[in-house]
């Protein structure tokens, strides 16, 4: 009789990265995926305390007492799956197939939650009277609004003087192979939405109207042209990009009395917020425009500088993968804007992104445990053990 060959047993980190993809966690919704990564890690002596703000979940689970503080930061929410018929399997349900595991939060970024939670557990078990504080910081609005999450807990740690010397953010950084990309920052977002005013009429009296749409279009054109800054070694220049023009009563023989711009710059910290607004509303003003102009400052701008963290993580991931990463800065915001006001050293390490957001997001399964041994070597790099 031929024996039936057993299956391998999956590791800790992929039993725990499946049974968190199975949670259907939707922005804001946490959907109990932050009660699995509490209740495990208590059996390991990690303490939990709530900050949950309008309608947010968020957690803050730590051992140790004192300093150096650790901390691993990520979201347990997740983008809507969009139409499930487009998905080869169900997205709240992980499924292994050709080297991947599908789901939705494979890549942003339940793998690295399970990837954290499992290196902690390892490290605490091995080193149950480390040095200083090793913590987890969770929420369930980082796809949302961004504004009960991860700040909300900032300023609760903020307000007690909790201090963090080294945070880790679990986002997916790497392009085409684990370990190819750190980040060591983020450009700022800046947001206008803009109305420029005219006089409504027939388009066959021009001169009883004033057209806002040919008022602003010189404007604009030389807003997408200016050159804004040179960025610098890590940053890319700042960029001005619209998104959305909106004018028109929607009949074909009507001048519009007004019309609409949203814009945003990303923008590099060798420009401030402050003199970009000032920029701007100069160059209007030059053009003669009637206007009216709303900001909104979505992120600043921050950078992390070659330091301890950003040394252990590099040996780590080149220790783990063989691969020599490259610092990056590009991208778009993430929580890290508000970790780095309380932490100096803040950096982003997570697997592939390819698959971030779309039908069918994976995770390469060779990735999985290779991520969880990356986050505990580093961790033995900054405790020194």
């Amino acid at each position: 009789m031929r024996e039936i060959p057993m299956m391998p047993t999956p590791s800790p980190t992929r039993t725990l990265l499946e049974a968190l993809i199975a949670c259907p966690s939707v922005t804001p919704e946490d959907a109990g995926a932050q009660d699995l990564l509490t209740e495990r890690l208590a059996r390991s002596g990690f303490v939990a305390e709530r900050f949950d703000r309008g309608g947010v979940a968020n957690r803050w689970l730590i051992h140790g007492r004192g300093g150096p503080c650790f901390v691993f930061a990520g979201h347990t929410d997740v983008v809507p799956p969009g139409p499930r018929e487009l998905w080869h399997s169900d997205p709240f349900r992980a499924e292994a197939r050709d080297g991947f595991l599908y789901g939705r939060g494979a890549a942003d970024m339940k793998t690295s939650l399970a990837a954290f939670a499992i290196a902690a557990e390892t490290f605490v078990a091995a080193h149950p009277d480390h040095p200083g504080s090793i913590a987890l910081l969770l929420t369930s609005d980082e796809e949302g609004p961004a504004t009960d999450g991860t700040v909300a807990v900032v300023e609760a740690l903020a307000a007690r003087n909790q201090t963090i010397d080294y945070c880790l953010v679990g986002e997916p950084t790497c392009v085409d192979r684990l370990g190819d990309t750190i980040k060591n920052g983020r450009r700022g977002s800046l947001s206008g939405r803009l109305t420029v005013h005219g006089i409504q009429g027939h388009v066959a009296y021009p001169h009883l109207a004033r057209n806002p749409i040919h008022a602003l279009a010189p404007a604009l054109a030389e807003l997408a042209a200016t050159v804004w800054d040179q960025g610098n070694a890590d940053f890319p220049p700042t960029t001005f990009q619209v998104s959305n023009i909106h004018a028109g009563t929607g009949a074909g023989n009507v001048i519009p009395a007004r019309c609409e711009v949203d814009f945003n710059l990303r923008f590099a910290p060798v420009s401030d917020a402050d003199a970009l607004r000032a920029r701007i509303e100069a160059i209007l003003r030059t053009h003669g425009l009637t206007f009216d102009l709303q900001w909104t400052l979505g992120a600043r701008p921050f950078q992390c500088a070659p330091g301890k963290l950003m040394a252990a993580l590099s040996t780590a991931i080149e220790g783990v993968t063989g691969v020599v990463p490259q610092r990056s800065t590009t991208g778009g915001t993430s929580d890290g804007r508000f970790l780095a006001t309380i932490c100096p050293q803040v950096v982003e390490f997570g697997p592939p992104n390819a698959s971030i957001h779309t039908v069918d997001e994976r995770v390469r399964l060779a990735d999985i445990d290779a991520l969880r041994d990356i986050y505990l070597t580093t961790l033995q790099g900054i405790f020194a053990v």
